[in-house]
């Protein structure tokens, strides 16, 4: 592999912003910090000016494949998030088939290992009938086992409360909920159905997909894991009742109950269902203005542990639908670091807060094996940004297959101009190097 070095860069690492090169041989991190210029390099980036960041790993997209690839496909989305500065994703099992078995679920990591230009994990999808082969994950090569409590795309709703409990006390690794009652969401459609038939408008998503039913669902799992011992992760918080839920003052390293922000949720309010419709549909909903505002505070106080997406494609055509008809997602994964970036102008989140959140603390929380960081021996994934290059988002630079963007429009003040994924230059200043692909995540977890 080629040796690449970075010089002048302002590099974001471990709560510091320190002034420095890096050093990548053979795919590791060699070296950080100082003057590095005595090193023979292939490659040599000029980072003056520009920020070096870990890079992020996403711990929530749905790529789509196999099954549906109309809407998105391992290649597409991936290269989508390379150029978004996300080196390591975990994919969900909602495809087509479901990814319910250790068989099919390993079809995916071979579909990966051909097509993906960032690294990979995938999660084992939960049943109402899957506890046995759930007892066989292998938590050192498979990120988690994932529990759907509401309906959403894919359909793959636990709703037995003892097949609930089975999941809770045997999975070897951990558990990520999609956490909605089912039950209450239903009594509330039923409630708008009877008002507006089948045009109900898409302002009053949040209202059917409420507040309560994330929270009796996300308490729900909660005292279960409690019960348990469970290690147990909420994806997509997306009310500020459920931060309430999880403990702030324990080290990351000692939690057994962790939370997920995603990005639409911290940057969007319901507010904006008015000019943006079914492109802003997402499950859980986008809620309130001051949901929103105790997210981002509960993300900065560390009840909330991880920065995410929810990255779920779906064509335009399926999201120009009636509300009913119109599936739940949207594409994230390119925009997520500008997006957080433009929060950082802001002076809503610090760059060492979005290292911390969307680097360092996902790999504590998965215990990624030796990635996460910009550490000598650690595997080389990283972002360089120029955080004064303004773009626009507009239908002609979207890379993921399904054409669209939520943020189509904003012009964001930051720009990724390289990312380097397993010590290899994936994409430099909008050109892809694609001859080689990103790496499986292995797990630094006892068995």
């Amino acid at each position: 592999m080629k040796r690449i070095l970075i010089r002048n860069a302002n590099i974001v690492n471990e709560g510091k912003i320190m002034q420095g090169d890096l050093y990548i041989k053979e795919g590791l991190i060699f070296a950080v910090g100082g003057d590095l210029s005595g090193y023979e390099a292939d490659t040599e980036i000029d980072g003056s000016g520009k920020y070096l960041l870990p890079g992020l790993i996403d711990d929530q997209v749905h790529f789509r494949e196999p099954g549906l690839t109309h809407k998105a496909e391992i290649y597409t989305e991936s290269k989508a998030a390379v150029a978004g500065g996300i080196t390591s994703y975990m994919e969900m099992p909602n495809t087509v088939p479901q990814a319910t078995t250790l068989e099919l679920l390993e079809e995916k990591y071979e579909l990966a290992a051909k097509k993906s230009l960032a690294n990979y994990s995938f999660y084992l999808g939960a049943t109402n009938d899957n506890i046995e082969t759930i007892k066989k994950v292998d938590p050192q090569t498979v990120c988690g086992v994932k529990v759907f409590q509401g309906s959403s795309t894919g359909n793959m709703l636990v709703d037995n409360p003892d097949s609930l409990e089975q999941i809770f006390k045997h999975s070897p690794t951990i558990i990520a909920t999609h956490s909605e009652n089912d039950h209450i969401i239903k009594e509330n459609l039923e409630k708008y159905k009877k008002e507006y038939g089948e045009d109900i408008p898409v302002r009053f998503h949040p209202k059917i997909r409420s507040w309560q039913a994330c929270y009796d669902a996300s308490k729900t799992v909660v005292d279960m894991a409690r019960m348990y011992g469970s290690k147990l992760h909420v994806l997509h918080i997306s009310t500020g009742e459920e931060v309430k839920l999880f403990d702030k003052d324990l080290p990351l390293a000692e939690k057994r109950i962790t939370a997920e922000a995603c990005v639409h949720h911290l940057w969007f309010s319901e507010e904006d269902y008015e000019r943006k419709g079914n492109l802003i549909k997402w499950n859980p909903a986008i809620k309130t203005a001051k949901d929103r505002e105790a997210i981002l505070k509960g993300l900065l106080d560390g009840h909330i542990d991880v920065l995410a997406t929810d990255h779920a494609p779906h064509t335009l055509e399926e999201k120009s639908k009636r509300y009913q008809s119109a599936p739940s997602g949207g594409p994230l994964v390119q925009h997520c670091l500008p997006a957080l970036l433009e929060m950082y102008h802001k002076g809503l989140i610090s760059l060492e807060q979005i290292v911390q959140k969307s680097s360092h603390n996902v790999a504590i929380l998965f215990e990624i094996e030796k990635r996460g960081y910009l550490r000598p021996g650690y595997h080389a994934d990283m972002v360089l940004v120029d955080l004064h290059d303004p773009w626009e988002v507009s239908r002609d630079n979207v890379l993921s297959k399904c054409g669209w963007s939520p943020f189509e429009g904003q012009t964001f003040r930051s720009k990724i101009t390289h990312t380097i994924v397993s010590g290899h230059l994936a994409y430099a200043n909008g050109t892809f190097h694609e001859e080689r692909q990103g790496q499986r995540l292995k797990f630094s977890r006892n068995v």
